[in-house]
């Protein structure tokens, strides 16, 4: 079985993400066979694995750091808000039920199974298992409840080491009242007695730090005076770092990245409130004549090249307020007077004429008008698919691209009919192995005039494919076209070995291969 260590937070967002993928990055170089595993995830950022299972999207991330192809097995657990109906549980990469809290809570031995299921499995292929917590291990009203902090900690017998975010202020009361906070927490049976969850703490990371590290010096030797437990590093804040981000906290962050000098090309994104799997279009962010932003400003919209309705975890929803905002009027009139639009996913069932919802999967609306700008109809029902997809773009589709397979997967409820036929499809099951061959070719997309949409998530990752949409634009704009620029899959590589050498040089790896029985410590 693996040796296993835990990352955890004094709150969302304190880097825990971030840290895990460093740590793979770090630990695959050193030769070191290592995992991922966060056992439930809150985010509508999310990936499809292989199998055909929907994970999240940081647990891909992170396997990628790792050196590995994403499984169920990282993420066996994952949560999708869709509003007032609860959440949508994802258990083992298939959707078991949309649930209320107090729902989701009565099947907790169930869940717990399935966590405990797999991370047997996957401790059984790896050396060294990193383990993300979520939120805060001390909220004290969950503790007999959570299933994805101390809890996990104690089964996997891991090691905690604690992130906190100095940036948002009160990182040593934080640190401490965590601490404080765990020392008389409800036990497993069979614990070992006086032995709390506090002590599974073992050292403190101070994440997000700004300016002269000689005046937080004498905070980290007091909070190491007062819980017995040392810091062992401090990270600098980052502006941006080009990894994945987990939630739409950092929608901002990514486009300021995005943002500085003059760019011969706007696209808009519609900052939708259930906005989901917006690092589609993190690809366009190393452009050099793109400005990305997400908004729905209607100076921004109606200055766009191009606006992208992205995906959505509740489509119905998130249609009707910009509807109701006067953002739906602001798209038509521009893409009226020429502005292309992209729908992806809940977006491309947006921009066609309706939605039909007979199984009240969504909402209590049955039908509801779309935007109108293709003539394509969507009808949700029950059955999730979610699978790797390679496309090729159909003849005469009237959108420019090359002839190169195209890369990429699915996650959507429903099925969308009609004008279809901009993309032919393969889709991928378990092994990468095609799915039984269809009567009839499966098409995906459709395209009228300046819009197009399609169901693939990951289309812009795909190099001469975002450099023809990108051409296709400047070609609007009488400016002339370009070759590909930019390999996407190289700047992630970058980004990932960029973070991994500041992480490497801004903690003490050495303590955290201690705590797992690894007393070796390779040259840094």
């Amino acid at each position: 079985m693996a040796k296993a260590i835990m990352i955890q937070g004094t709150g969302s967002g304190a880097g825990k993400s971030a840290i895990v993928a460093g740590l793979c990055r770090i630990f695959r170089d050193m030769g070191i066979k290592v995992a991922p595993f966060k056992s439930q995830n809150m985010a509508l950022n999310s990936f499809i694995t292989k199998e055909g299972g929907e994970i999240g999207r940081a647990q891909a991330f992170q396997a990628e750091a790792a050196g590995l192809e994403p499984c169920n097995d990282m993420n066996p657990v994952l949560l999708k808000a869709t509003g007032e109906a609860g959440c949508q549980v994802i258990l083992n990469g298939k959707v078991h039920a949309t649930m209320k809290a107090h729902e989701y809570y009565a099947i907790k031995d169930k869940v717990w199974q399935e966590i405990t299921t797999a991370y047997d499995r996957l401790s059984k292929e790896y050396d060294l298992i990193i383990i993300e917590g979520a939120g805060s291990p001390a909220e004290i009203n969950l503790q007999e409840e959570e299933v994805v902090n101390m809890r996990v900690a104690r089964y996997a017998d891991a090691p905690v080491i604690l992130v906190g975010d100095i940036d948002r202020g009160g990182v040593f009361a934080q640190f401490y009242g965590t601490v404080e906070l765990l020392k008389n927490p409800p036990l497993e049976k069979g614990d070992i007695g006086g032995f709390c969850d506090a002590d599974y703490i073992k050292a403190f990371i101070v994440n997000k730090f700004r300016g002269d590290i000689n005046i937080l010096r004498p905070g980290l030797r007091m909070i190491e005076d007062k819980t017995g437990k040392p810091v062992i590093g401090t990270l600098y804040y980052q502006n941006h770092m080009g990894l994945d981000e987990e939630d739409g906290l950092s929608i901002e962050k990514s486009a300021r990245f995005n943002q500085a000098g003059h760019k011969d090309l706007r696209i808009v994104v519609l900052r939708l409130k259930y906005i989901s799997n917006f690092t589609d279009f993190a690809p366009f962010l190393y452009e050099p004549d793109v400005d990305i932003r997400y908004s729905l400003w209607e100076e921004d919209i109606s200055s766009a090249d191009l606006i992208i309705v992205p995906g959505s975890k509740n489509t119905v929803s998130d249609l009707m307020l910009l509807r109701e905002s006067g953002i739906e009027d602001c798209v038509k009139a521009a893409v009226r007077k020429g502005t292309a639009l992209i729908g992806v996913c809940g977006g491309y069932q947006m921009i066609g004429k309706k939605i039909f919802d007979p199984h009240n999967v969504e909402s209590s609306m049955r039908e509801v008008e779309g935007m109108g700008f293709l003539d394509t109809v969507t009808t949700f029902d029950r059955t999730k698919t979610t699978c790797q997809v390679k496309a090729v773009m159909s003849s005469g589709s009237g959108v420019k691209s090359d002839k190169n397979i195209l890369k990429g997967y699915e996650i959507h409820m429903g099925n969308t009919t009609g004008d279809v036929g901009l993309f032919s499809l393969k889709r991928f099951s378990k092994n990468s192995a095609p799915q039984p061959p269809t009567p009839n070719p499966l098409f995906d997309g459709s395209v009228k005039g300046n819009v197009w949409g399609t169901y693939i998530h990951g289309i812009f990752d795909n190099d001469e494919f975002r450099t023809s949409v990108i051409n296709s634009l400047r070609g609007r704009k009488g400016l002339p076209p370009r070759k590909v620029e930019v390999d996407y899959q190289s700047k992630r590589e970058e980004a990932i070995n960029r973070w991994a050498d500041t992480l490497q040089n801004s903690i003490d790896i050495c303590f955290i291969l201690r705590q797992v029985g690894m007393e070796y410590c390779m040259k840094m």
